[in-house]
């Protein structure tokens, strides 16, 4: 019998930060040395198409996986799932930096969406990297999950024979040369394809409701739906870059930007993203605007940069506001949603 492993794969960042390059290398370099687990490196997960070599690598692993990212562990872990990189949500025990030990823990909210299909029983670690600068803290947890979790090897690795020598070593961490090859015979002319900087919107699950508002709204071709009539990303590179105005009328929050600044919209927990409404921000508070006008704001500038009329509030409003009146929304017109979104 092979022996138990668990695959460890480490997504790189977008950017060459030296902090951010250095954290890869050492984690790469401890774990390679690891007899426990499998590593290999990667390009970044939203970038990557599906058929990329990293994508279809890590398709192929049977068993548990953990995956390092530079994004929010929901995100990874549907940013994957729409790559056909499926599987059970894993544990992780890591917290960041400024969360107290002694918070009680937040009160999930209950998740009523489809659900993911075809998941296969095997578990998905995502951990993300934006939570400590020391590798410590991640190859505990690795090595934790991996003392819990045995799965019996296949020899994906074979591009790395016994011990990593120097050489191999340096090999192993040059950016341009991260993936284990797709057959032995793979030549230095055939080496993983590069990737570009992609904009998209990314469907979790758990918490879409397959209400369709999102394919209502969007005027630029983005989502379609499969052939269970269900809502998917099908044309991810008709979204316009910056532009997060599906997520912000998605009724369930189920819509996520891995790359958005906002951390609620990047798919972190707490705040919109954890059903956790701020009153104020959706009555208008902070900048005088609620979500829905945000998002009216934001689609009209793609489409008048796209060389289209703006359209305003006259088309593909949610289905939540299709039987209000045509005056001006007005303070009430916020509450009444606010209340409607709180399902009192």
């Amino acid at each position: 019998m092979a022996a138990k492993k668990i695959t460890v794969v480490i997504s790189q960042g977008q950017s060459k930060n030296p902090v951010k390059r250095e954290l890869e290398e050492t984690l790469a370099t401890e774990l390679i040395m690891d007899d426990q687990i499998d590593v290999s490196l990667v390009p970044h997960l939203y970038d990557m198409a599906h058929d990329h070599t990293g994508m279809l690598f890590l398709r192929s692993v049977p068993g548990d996986v953990v995956v390092l990212s530079w994004l929010y562990p929901r995100a990874a872990r549907w940013t994957l799932d729409r790559a056909g990189v499926k599987g059970l949500e894993g544990l992780s025990l890591l917290k960041s930096d400024d969360e107290d030990e002694e918070d009680e823990p937040e009160e999930q909210p209950e998740l009523n969406g489809i659900g993911p299909l075809e998941v296969p029983k095997r578990k998905l670690y995502c951990l993300d990297l934006q939570i400590s600068p020391d590798p410590k803290v991640y190859l505990d947890e690795i090595r934790r999950i991996a003392n819990e979790n045995s799965v019996q090897t296949v020899d994906l690795m074979s591009w790395i024979q016994g011990n990593p020598q120097e050489e191999q070593l340096k090999r192993y961490l040059e950016p341009e040369k991260l993936l284990p090859s797709k057959a032995a015979e793979t030549s230095e002319a055939e080496l993983p394809e590069k990737t570009k900087r992609r904009w998209y919107p990314v469907i979790d699950y758990e918490r879409c409701t397959n209400c369709m508002e999102c394919i209502d709204f969007c005027l630029f071709g983005v989502y379609g739906v499969d052939q269970l009539d269900r809502i998917l990303v099908e044309e991810q590179d008709n979204c316009k870059k910056g532009c997060p105005a599906c997520s912000r009328v998605c009724p369930e929050n189920a819509i996520v930007f891995p790359q958005h600044k906002s951390p609620a919209i990047a798919g972190a927990a707490g705040e919109v993203a954890g059903l956790k409404i701020d009153l104020s921000k959706l009555f208008g508070g902070d900048d005088g605007a609620s979500p829905l006008d945000m998002a009216i704001l934001e689609r009209d500038k793609e489409l008048v940069a796209d060389g289209r009329e703006a359209v305003g509030a006259a088309v593909g409003l949610p289905k939540r506001q299709a039987n209000g009146s045509d005056a001006p929304r007005d303070a009430m017109d916020d509450l009444i949603d606010g209340l409607d979104d709180l399902d009192l």
